[in-house]
């Protein structure tokens, strides 16, 4: 079941309703999102009805609501058709619950201050009704939460602080601590508001409707019910509702809010597009390629919750010492307020400063210092086309001193050409009118989808030819394809594969080999198991911005290395206007061994298509594929745009979010520890205590915040 909490609006709620859900009997596969508001789990009904589920989530002040099932409509739902809301449920703060709650006893709190000056012996009687009325939803809560197992909650805190109050006659404090907290709750809920809006753009990116084209002509229809394979149409100044590809037009297409780059790209037929891009100025026929729940937008959202999930160890290093902290405060507190009076002193005055130390120990802000930065971290990357799997992955971008890239599609375009085609072994120094040898290389080609292998095919099929049927074809990652053709078994290879089976039969081609390859050119080679039968060597510039996004890299202190599979001197050339170190003629374990050698952490970029051993043994692992699913599915974090300086901008938002964490821990810890010298020393009052709590979860949650405005600094 999934469903939409209104009110779980910090990363503390997250915590606390995952801890609830999961003492329940017959929960499992307990899950939480906070920029969406979702809680999913797995429930047995028989042991847990639904409905005790729910009151204890409204118990502890959450007002859940169960979200249809996808699978039991007749249209599934997207992700996207959910609206994500505001905090406490999108409308006005002041219709709230929370948002009642606080002009209420803001009123009252008025009122009783406005008593207290006509008739003074009457004003505790105002105070106290504030106190009881702001503090009910607490004490409540408070109660439910040690029912479930967690006693020492911020609840207790404060509850415990007001009544103290009462007890000690400082009425007047005791409200204000409760009105305080009630104010600061509102401001967190706002503040997360705020936070989730990057991705409550990207949600409300995909139109709500479809132009279907059909027999009788289009049809207004739900984006949400296309289907693979259904046709629609895309006027000038609309949305593309789902991904797909075009078949007939020419427009430019604006993906900014999708990938991050501000300048439409002119696509036509056989382009693919993104649902959520704009048509800026042309009229195009689309064919659908993906449901609307595997969207482009659709898998980012859902990355973005997995991403909450994967928590920076810096995170789950504070969540553990807040199960420490909170009871030792507690304790502190008792010592403070009961051990002098033990010894002979007034119980009062130590009564009033053990209250103030409950609260100023209210570990709020800090248990908020982390994930408020990292959530913000994500936001501003996602809205950039930076897409980052979790906090883990950001911290450890934040440290990273060396950056792997591979070469074919990741420094260069990707989009390699077949420039030359010389037939060796027995055929060398022949021409090949018909295409012969080509024909063979093609049909092996097709075994894998490397940008080199697609080169070849689209060569064949420029040239008319038929490329013959194959057997157990199948892709050698990193080396190249093989494929049975009439019983013989047939290769394409790179040269350090070829040469690696051939031996001293490649002997007599090594001279054109170092030829192509010293222009630059990668070169492959088909061949049986005895002899080649092709050199093929393919043209693929670099990338335009190749140059800038390494420069970028070396400013932040960051080593780089290319590792390819490519031969050392087609490498050479292909770097020789980059700073960047090359290693060369790598085999897939050769490469992964260089990695382990690379001072760490290391990150690893490659095009998502053959790098995965590479990635995944990366400390990060960064995929360049345009948006593709390949490339969302695969390592760590991924590139929507085609801009390689999408890699030191990964770099600089991870420090950048880092030094927020930094900062918000210092002003948790830093305040508290100015005031519980103040509190020690008689100065600070109840209402201060609190306000020093609210105060440094709104400084905390306000420096976070300001990570949604980050921009990369390029030089």
């Amino acid at each position: 079941m999934t469903y939409r909490v209104e009110g779980m609006d910090c990363a503390h709620c997250v915590q606390k309703v995952e801890r609830l859900v999961g003492t329940l009997p017959g929960t499992a596969a307990v899950s939480t999102s906070f920029t969406r508001q979702t809680l999913r789990l797995e429930l047995d009904e028989s042991r847990t009805p639904r409905q005790t589920l729910e009151g204890h989530l409204r118990a502890l002040g959450y007002v859940p609501a169960l979200q249809p099932d996808p699978h039991a409509a007749e249209l599934p739902p997207t992700p996207l058709d959910t609206p994500l809301h505001g905090p406490q449920g999108g409308g006005a703060w002041y219709r709230s619950g929370q948002g009642r709650l606080v002009l209420a006893s803001g009123a009252l709190l008025a009122a009783a201050w406005l008593l207290s000056l006509a008739a003074p012996q009457a004003a505790d009687l105002g105070f106290v009704a504030v106190t009881l009325l702001a503090g009910a939803p607490l004490a409540r809560r408070a109660v439910i939460s040690a029912r479930l197992g967690e006693v020492f909650s911020i609840n207790l805190l404060v509850t415990l602080a007001a009544l103290g109050a009462l007890l000690i006659g400082e009425a007047a404090e005791g409200a204000a601590v409760v009105f305080l907290f009630a104010v600061g709750e509102l401001l967190e809920g706002v503040a997360a508001g705020r936070a989730r809006s990057g991705v409550q753009a990207l949600a409300a990116l995909t139109p709500s409707t479809a132009q279907l084209l059909t027999p009788q002509g289009p049809r207004e229809v739900p984006a949400a019910s296309l289907r693979p394979g259904q046709r629609v149409l895309v006027t000038p100044g609309t949305r593309v509702p789902a991904d797909g590809v075009i078949e007939e037009g020419v427009s430019g297409l604006d993906d900014s809010a999708v990938t991050g780059e501000s300048v439409p790209v002119r696509r036509a037929a056989g382009d693919e597009v993104f649902g959520g891009s704009v048509s800026t100025d042309g009229t195009l026929t689309v064919r659908v390629t993906r449901e609307a729940n595997d969207t482009t937008l659709a898998r980012i959202l859902h990355l973005i919750e997995q991403a909450e999930e994967s928590r920076a160890p810096t995170a789950r290093f504070i969540d553990r010492f807040s199960r420490v902290y909170t009871p030792g405060v507690v304790l502190v507190s008792a010592l403070v307020a009961l051990g002098p009076p033990l010894l002979g002193e007034p119980l009062s005055p130590w009564l009033y400063k053990g209250l103030s130390l409950l609260l100023i120990g209210c570990p709020c802000a800090l248990v908020l210092s982390v994930p408020a930065a990292v959530t913000s971290g994500l936001s501003a990357g996602a809205r950039r086309g930076l897409l980052i799997k979790g906090g883990a992955a950001l911290e450890t971008l934040a440290r990273v001193r060396t950056v792997a890239f591979d070469k074919t599609g990741t420094l260069t375009a990707g989009q390699p050409r077949l420039s030359e085609y010389l037939p060796a072994g027995p055929d060398r120094g022949r021409a090949d009118p018909d295409g012969g040898t080509l024909r063979l290389a093609a049909a092996v080609a097709g075994a894998s989808s490397h940008p080199l292998s697609r080169a070849v095919t689209d060569a064949a099929r420029a040239r008319g030819l038929s490329v013959p049927a194959v057997t157990d074809a199948h892709a050698r990652p990193g080396e190249g394809a093989s494929a049975t053709l009439d019983g013989r078994a047939l290769h394409l290879s790179s040269t350090a594969s070829a040469a690696a089976r051939l031996g001293s039969a490649l002997d007599a081609e090594l001279g054109k080999l170092g030829a192509l390859e010293a222009r630059g050119l990668s070169v492959s080679v088909l061949h049986d198991d005895h002899v080649p039968l092709a050199l093929l060597a393919f043209q693929d510039d670099l990338r335009p911005d190749a140059a800038a996004a390494l420069t970028d890299l070396r400013r932040l202190g960051v080593e780089r290395v290319m590792l390819t599979g490519d031969h050392e001197r087609a490498a050479q050339a292909a770097a020789r206007d980059l700073p960047i170190d090359v290693r060369a003629s790598l085999r897939p374990e050769e490469k992964l061994r260089q990695l382990e050698a690379l001072p760490g952490p290391v990150v690893m970029v490659g095009d998502g298509i053959n790098d995965a051993p590479a990635l995944a043994r990366a400390d990060v692992g960064i995929a360049m594929g345009g948006g593709t699913a390949v490339a969302l599915d695969t390592a760590d974090a991924a590139l929507l745009g085609s801009s390689l300086r999408g890699v030191p901008d990964l770099v600089q938002l991870a420090r950048a979010t880092m030094r927020n964490v930094h900062w918000n821990i210092a002003l948790a810890l830093g305040l508290k520890g100015l005031f519980l010298i103040t509190t020690l020393t008689g100065a600070t009052t109840l209402w201060m205590a609190v306000l020093a709590d609210t105060g440094a979860t709104a400084l905390v949650t306000a420096n976070a915040l300001r990570l949604l405005r980050w921009t990369p600094e390029r030089p």
